[in-house]
């Protein structure tokens, strides 16, 4: 970590050296957008409801991909539901009640900043659920799911990781920019000894819930700039709207995208 460039990769098993360079990041971005902008237009006018959860490592990127899905998005139609630590009451609750009451209506779209994945993961390495609350999230995970797209929901499932050095890099700038201080957090720092942990927990996750209607898709989080134009190509991939370029968004890169199977522990 310590001889590597700001740009450089610091994960050998990362099919790419440097991040891309930013005029190609940022020629890339902006047809994106317009596409995402085509894409907010026809879900507002067809009624349709698009849910993208964003779940990944601490550190892994996902609020800066969520950043440039929605830069230039309507507030009102494309939201933005970031949950903090569930209150006593929605302790007492069922566990997906406060994640479905933030679904969206017709014609909007909600990007979950972390999500009822929390169960799978976090809560488990944490010891926040017990073994038969964490069995029985499981239990009903496929038919919530099933549920939400039998009616008619578009539900995008994207997992952003990142390896074991760059994630240290990006939490100790957190922890040296006043700026990103408020990223930081007591879960972040105690997570950095608990990498088995998370890796075991990550991996049961999948296997419970990566499943033939509602995939993960898997996008290696190193080069952010990589990672934020593949989960946006990931989202308008799934969405069939009107006018789409099919030349702009284009395919994602499978070096760096995929099924769980990309996913490497280490």
């Amino acid at each position: 970590m310590e001889a590597g460039g700001k740009r450089d990769i610091l994960d050998a098993s990362y099919p790419y050296d440097r991040w891309m360079k930013k005029r190609d990041y940022e020629a890339e971005l902006a047809p994106l957008q317009i596409e995402l902008a085509k894409c907010q237009h026809w879900i507002r006018e067809s009624g349709a409801r698009l849910v993208v959860v964003f779940e990944g490592r601490d550190g892994a990127g996902k609020g800066g991909a969520i950043g440039r899905v929605t830069m230039n998005l309507n507030p009102r139609i494309a939201r933005i539901v970031a949950l903090s630590t569930p209150t006593e009451r929605e302790r007492r609750q069922w566990y997906f009640q406060r994640y479905i009451a933030h679904l969206p209506s017709a014609g909007e779209m909600t990007l979950f900043d972390r999500s009822w994945y929390n169960r799978g993961v976090i809560e488990k390495v944490f010891g926040f659920c017990g073994a038969e609350e964490r069995a029985r999230f499981f239990a009903q995970l496929p038919g919530v799911e099933q549920t939400l797209i039998s009616e008619g929901i578009i539900l995008v499932k994207l997992w952003l990781d990142v390896g074991r050095a760059e994630q240290l890099r990006r939490l100790l700038r957190r922890e040296t920019d006043p700026l990103r201080h408020w990223k930081l957090s007591r879960i972040d720092v105690e997570g950095l000894a608990l990498w088995d942990a998370y890796s075991e927990a990550i991996a049961e996750t999948f296997r419970a819930s990566h499943t033939s209607i509602a995939p993960w898709t898997v996008i290696r989080g190193d080069d952010k700039y990589r990672a934020r134009l593949t989960a946006i190509r990931a989202i308008l991939g799934a969405v069939d709207y009107d006018g789409k370029d099919g030349n702009v968004v284009g395919q994602v890169d499978p070096k760096i995208c995929g099924g769980p199977e990309i996913w490497l522990p280490g």
